[in-house]
């Protein structure tokens, strides 16, 4: 006689545990973020790296790293100025870029905290 099994599936459950989850782990993602584009924005006077903040929306789980400067945005595109060693334009993108592997490792730890 074949073995009979129930499972039961509480979905409501599961998105009442993720989705708080998933937010946590974007504002930490952008928390790592942060700190690596830290290690290359531009500084002077050191006002726009003191300006950076990670955010994240939890209505559409989506996180952001900003600096808010009047300068930030040109500072970040203009590939022609000069910048101190080891400082950069590109200075939100290009870390973005790098840490792609640990942003997913980021959030699937905190999915799979919530799911314990």
């Amino acid at each position: 006689m074949p073995a009979r099994y129930r499972l039961r599936f509480n979905g409501d459950q599961v998105v009442r545990a993720l989705r708080p989850a998933a937010a946590r782990g974007a504002f930490l993602a952008a928390g790592y973020v942060l700190g690596e584009t830290q290690a290359v924005v531009p500084l002077d006077e050191a006002a726009l790296s003191r300006s950076g903040t990670a955010s994240v929306d939890e209505a559409t789980l989506t996180s952001a790293v900003s600096y808010d400067t009047p300068y930030a945005v040109r500072q970040h595109e203009e590939l022609d100025f000069q910048h101190a060693p080891g400082r950069q334009a590109k200075y939100v993108e290009q870390p973005l870029n790098q840490a792609r592997q640990q942003v997913a490792a980021i959030v699937a730890a905190e999915l799979r905290r919530a799911l314990r």
